[in-house]
């Protein structure tokens, strides 16, 4: 029953945090069915000037971007450790969920426009297009290494069948062969593809776009640490986030 309470666990985190990251998705674009967007009227209006709007806004971004970092240092997975096996990845899951969760209910717009082009447009085409290819790759890339592991459900399935653990294994295939980070530079695309960019959203891509590059250069160091001179000779073959391109030594 324990095993089976674990895996449910996993589960009930997996579908919790995929729905909110879809919500996400569509929440970014400025699309007209739905009710509450980046740029909309906020669910809990807290802020009564642009200032103090900001300063939320930039606060839950700060606690998505803490939360997402702490949660992988070694001393606090050390901590993790300590949990049920098959749970450490799940957790992490739903705490990114809670977090994700509360910038959504709480972000504060700021309306004033940046740019503002038509859907009908080239322009608002191609934002369009360049929005949902940078999703699309972010999605992708999840399932060329391994999209359930990453979220936490493979752990969970073979505490439940009280399989072992794989020892971590370097891959390089389908977008991996380009771009180190397929999924954060599909994600970075997907951010700042938008026809009308408000104030609001610029810091929205800003704050992410930070943390992005931040996270990167302690996973990175990681990466090196866990994988050694195979990722080492990987790094200096593949670029970080923009394709062919080559960082002179």
């Amino acid at each position: 029953m324990k095993r089976l309470a674990i895996l449910l666990y996993a589960l009930f985190a997996y579908l919790a945090g995929l729905a909110t990251l879809v919500y996400l998705l569509l929440w970014i674009y400025p699309w007209s069915f739905l009710p509450v967007t980046v740029d909309s009227a906020p669910l809990l209006p807290l802020a009564h000037s642009p200032f103090a709007a900001a300063a939320l806004d930039l606060g839950l971004i700060a606690l998505f971007g803490l939360q997402h970092s702490l949660m992988v240092r070694p001393g606090i997975k050390r901590w993790l450790d300590r949990l049920p096996r098959g749970t450490r990845r799940a957790t992490y899951t739903f705490a990114s969920t809670l977090a994700l969760l509360l910038l959504l209910l709480l972000w504060q717009p700021l309306p004033q426009r940046l740019w503002n082009f038509s859907p009908s447009s080239f322009a608002g085409a191609l934002a369009l297009g360049l929005y949902l290819l940078g999703w699309s790759v972010a999605v992708i890339a999840t399932f060329m290494i391994d999209h359930f592991e990453l979220f936490g459900l493979h752990q969970a399935y073979r505490a439940w069948r009280k399989l072992p653990d794989p020892k971590p294994t370097f891959q390089e295939r389908g977008f991996y062969r380009y771009l180190r980070h397929p999924i954060q530079a599909g994600t970075i695309l997907g951010l700042w593809a938008a026809p009308s960019m408000s104030a609001g959203h610029l810091l929205l891509a800003l704050g992410f776009t930070l943390y992005i590059l931040i996270g990167l250069h302690f996973e990175e160091r990681d990466l090196l640490r866990t994988l050694g001179e195979e990722y080492a000779d990987y790094r200096r073959r593949v670029p970080m986030l923009i394709p062919f391109w080559r960082r002179k030594r």
